[in-house]
């Protein structure tokens, strides 16, 4: 922690969010983060990874796996590039895993993207300092990734925000198990898929809300009916089939 402190300092990014902490003692990292003291004041801690990035409208998370089913890894020069693209509509993130697993494929879902940094076959492994570094220095060099950016985005040009986003997949997700679209044993996976199309779709914030308000309207003229996987197992009894 402490080292990604200082290397954030090095680059001039000063964000830091700590999705879903193993602890909350972090004593000690003081000393790495030379002079990065402020990085890690002004940490925050989030419950788990869609609250770390609600406020933001792209993130793109890393790996060291290349095959993810159904998408393309970028390299770090695509991520850095795609980041400063997307900060013109908003605060952006880069979602770094822990050096033990890296990001797990529930977690990787929530990223728009996800990216893979080239290494040997001799020494694969890069902890997670070092791939910050490599990847913080690229962002710089882009020279408008950095999340304070956010705040000078226009109101009609701000992007949707993932929270916002999230809340209309949980819409949706009620909606379409009722219109028996979604499988209620596994929605997740479709669900993923709809919630990152319409991440690619750069909706504004507004039209996100609109389809959020869509959603809504839709469920209650539906009626407040149960969904499929809720609805309550037919009787044994034929006379209350009949």
């Amino acid at each position: 922690m402490g080292a990604v402190a200082r290397v954030m300092a090095n680059f001039g990014f000063s964000r830091l969010i700590l999705s879903d902490p193993a602890t909350y003692s972090f004593r000690g990292a003081e000393r790495l983060a030379v002079k990065g003291g402020a990085v890690l004041e002004g940490m925050a801690v989030a419950q788990n990874l869609p609250e770390a990035l609600k406020d933001c409208v792209y993130a793109v998370g890393t790996t060291s796996r290349t095959q993810i089913e159904g998408r393309v890894a970028l390299t770090p020069e695509e991520a850095a590039a795609r980041l400063a693209e997307h900060s013109r509509r908003g605060r952006v993130a880069l979602v770094l895993g822990g050096e033990q697993r890296g990001l797990s494929n529930e977690e990787l879902a929530f990223c728009s993207d996800f990216l893979v940094i080239p290494t040997s076959e001799v020494q694969p492994s890069m902890n997670l300092a070092q791939a910050a570094a490599v990847l913080l220095y690229l962002c710089s060099r882009e020279g408008r990734g950095a999340p304070e950016r956010a705040a000078e985005v226009a109101p009609e040009f701000q992007g949707a925000r993932m929270g916002t986003v999230s809340a209309l997949g949980e819409r949706m997700r009620e909606v379409l198990l009722r219109a028996q679209f979604l499988n209620p044993q596994a929605p997740e996976h479709v669900l993923r898929e709809l919630e990152r199309s319409l991440l690619r779709a750069e909706l504004t914030q507004r039209e996100a809300e609109l389809w959020l308000t869509a959603f809504k309207h839709v469920g209650r003229m539906m009626g407040g009916g149960k969904g499929p996987s809720e609805q309550e197992a037919p009787s044994r009894d034929p006379r209350r089939n009949a």
